[in-house]
């Protein structure tokens, strides 16, 4: 849905890479082991990956998926906007 101002133009949001980076940052480090993060940055393939190595693996696989989406949410929220954007986001690096 676009925001258009008073003389019919399209309005940008302010911070959409900020409330993502966040979103997917504390998603990462409470919930990691289900990938949820991904699917809040689009990585749909990633976070099925992720999801079902916890769900197959009874848990254990969480284990590594947990450690590894810990990881990748710290890494997410000592970004700045910018960096955030261009990496995950412009360049689309799905992992680390």
């Amino acid at each position: 849905m676009d925001i258009i101002d008073e003389q019919g133009n399209k309005v940008e949001p302010q911070f959409p890479e900020q409330s993502k980076r966040v979103a997917a940052g504390i998603l990462a480090i409470l919930l990691g082991s289900l990938g949820i993060h991904k699917f809040i940055l689009g990585y749909t393939k990633e976070g099925v990956i992720m999801l079902l190595i916890t769900i197959l693996t009874c848990g254990i696989g969480g284990i590594a998926m947990s450690i590894i989406a810990l990881i990748e949410g710290v890494i997410y929220l000592t970004k700045s906007d910018e960096e955030f954007k261009h990496i995950y986001q412009d360049n689309k690096k799905t992992w680390f």
